[in-house]
């Protein structure tokens, strides 16, 4: 469940039509195709391995299941996920 703070910096970025992510922090996502996944906002990996990655995501659990999965990039504020991407879950 949301806390009330994130309902209302996403009904704050509705209103003033900012994105989301920009505003309440939470992680943004993209993926190209299904060899890369780039992770904005992340709070840290926290288990990696080449068939499964778990990103924090803060509120959310970013689970990342594939095959030859690796870590090409990391920054403060985001992630770089090669390989053969399966599936991405959030929990």
């Amino acid at each position: 469940m949301k806390s009330r703070r994130v309902r209302f910096l996403e009904r704050t970025a509705e209103v003033f039509d900012l994105p989301a992510d920009a505003v309440a922090g939470v992680p943004r996502l993209e993926l190209v195709g299904d060899g890369e996944l780039r992770v904005e906002n992340h709070k840290g990996i926290l288990s990696y391995g080449r068939e499964e990655i778990h990103v924090s995501g803060g509120i959310f659990l970013i689970k990342i299941i594939g095959q030859e999965l690796e870590l090409r990039a990391m920054t403060g504020l985001e992630l770089l996920i090669t390989g053969k991407i399966s599936q991405i879950t959030l929990a």
